[in-house]
C-alpha cells in the first residue's frame, strides 16, 4: 500500500488526509517511480484551495524525485534502478509511490542529490524558462524579481548574477534581505518598509528595469509594472496574493509600450525536446556550482498541511520538501 496525501474537498490545509492506497503495476508508457523525496510548491496550495480547479478526490504535487522500481510496456528510455526527477503533471506527487509517464522524467545525474532534486525540479525550470525564455537576459542587463528570498527567487538570484544581471529583488524582513543578497541579490529591498517602485527607480537612475519577474500578484502588479523602462516585460508567473483584477490596457500604452505575459511551466515544457534541453541547462548550473539549492525546511510526508501552513504564512525561506 502507498501512502499519499489527498484531499476530498477543497479549502484549507485541514482538507489535506494522509491516507493508503493500492499503486497497480506501470501502464503502457509509465514507470513505477519509489520517491524519495517531493517538492512543495506554491501551485499546489492554488490546486488545494480550488483556485485551479482539479476533480475530486485527488492527490496533490506536481514535483518529486526517486528511483525506477517497475517498468510499463514500451518503455526503453528507462530501466530499473534509475535515478530520476520531475516537475509537472500528472498531480499526485505528495506520496511514496506512484506510476508516471516516462516521457516526463529525466535522468537524474549521480552527482545531484534527491533531496536537491526534488527542491529544484519545478522552481529550477521555472527559472530557467524565465531568464532564458520569456526574456533572455543578457549581461548588464538589470532586473527585479519579487520574493527573492523565496525557492523560485534565490535560484533566480544566483543564475541571473551568473549571467551578468544586476539583481534588484523584493523581500519581507531583514532577514530574509540578508539571505537573497548571500545569494546574489545585489539590492534587496524590504517591501515592508521601503517602496519598491521608487527604490528601483532610485538604484536604475530613473531608467527603471527591462523585466519584472512577479509571483505576488494582486498586491504588486501596479507597483512592478511601474518599474519597467519603454518596452519593458511584465511577466506575471503566479498570485501568492490573489490574481490580478481586470485593468485598462490603454495603461500599458500610457507607460510606455510595455509587454504582459502570464507564462506557466507546462506550457514551455509540453515538448519533450525542449523538457529535456531545459533539464540539462539546469543540471548544468547546479552541478557547476553557479546555483546553489537551500533546502530550508523539511517536513515529514504525513505533516503536509503543516508545510502548507507556513508556505502560505511566508514562514519558510528557499525550498521546501516532504520526505516519505
Amino acid at each position: 500500500m502507498a501512502k499519499l496525501i489527498r484531499f476530498h474537498e477543497t479549502g484549507g490545509p485541514e482538507v489535506l488526509r494522509f491516507e493508503s492506497a493500492e499503486v497497480g503495476p506501470p501502464g503502457v508508457g509509465e514507470v513505477r517511480i519509489r520517491q524519495q523525496a517531493i517538492g512543495l510548491n506554491y501551485i499546489d496550495t492554488y490546486h488545494r484551495c480550488g483556485l485551479y480547479p482539479v476533480p475530486l478526490p485527488s492527490g496533490i504535487g506536481l514535483e518529486g524525485a526517486g528511483t525506477v522500481e517497475a517498468v510499463g510496456e514500451a518503455v526503453d528510455s528507462l530501466a530499473i534502478g534509475d535515478r530520476v526527477a520531475y516537475a509537472g503533471g500528472p498531480i499526485g506527487a505528495y506520496a511514496d509511490v506512484r506510476n508516471f509517464p516516462a516521457d516526463r522524467l529525466l535522468r537524474l545525474p549521480d552527482s545531484i542529490p534527491f533531496e536537491t532534486a526534488a527542491a529544484m525540479m519545478l522552481q529550477g525550470l521555472t527559472a530557467q524558462y524565465l531568464l532564458r525564455r520569456t526574456y533572455r537576459v543578457e549581461a548588464g542587463d538589470p532586473i527585479l524579481i519579487h520574493a527573492a528570498a523565496g525557492g523560485v527567487g534565490l535560484i533566480v538570484c544566483q543564475w541571473a548574477k551568473a549571467l551578468g544581471a544586476t539583481v534588484i529583488g523584493t523581500v519581507g524582513s531583514p532577514q530574509k534581505a540578508e539571505l537573497a543578497r548571500a545569494h546574489g541579490c545585489d539590492h534587496a529591498i524590504d517591501y515592508t518598509r521601503e517602496n519598491f517602485a521608487d527604490r528601483v527607480r532610485e538604484i536604475t537612475g530613473g531608467d527603471g528595469v527591462p523585466v519584472v519577474y512577479d509571483s505576488i500578484g494582486k498586491d504588486t502588479f501596479m507597483g512592478s509594472l511601474s518599474c519597467l523602462r519603454p518596452f519593458g516585460t511584465m511577466v506575471l508567473f503566479g498570485a501568492a496574493s490573489g490574481p490580478v483584477p481586470p485593468f485598462d490596457l490603454g495603461l500599458l500604452a500610457k507607460m510606455g509600450s510595455l509587454f504582459v505575459t502570464r507564462p506557466t511551466l507546462f506550457t514551455y515544457t509540453a515538448a519533450r525536446s525542449d523538457l529535456s534541453a531545459m533539464g540539462e541547462e539546469l543540471f548544468a548550473v547546479v552541478g557547476d556550482g553557479r546555483v546553489r539549492i537551500e533546502v530550508n525546511q523539511r517536513y515529514p510526508l504525513a505533516e503536509a498541511a503543516q508545510a502548507h501552513r507556513d508556505l502560505e504564512g511566508r514562514r519558510t525561506t528557499g525550498s521546501t520538501i516532504l520526505l516519505p
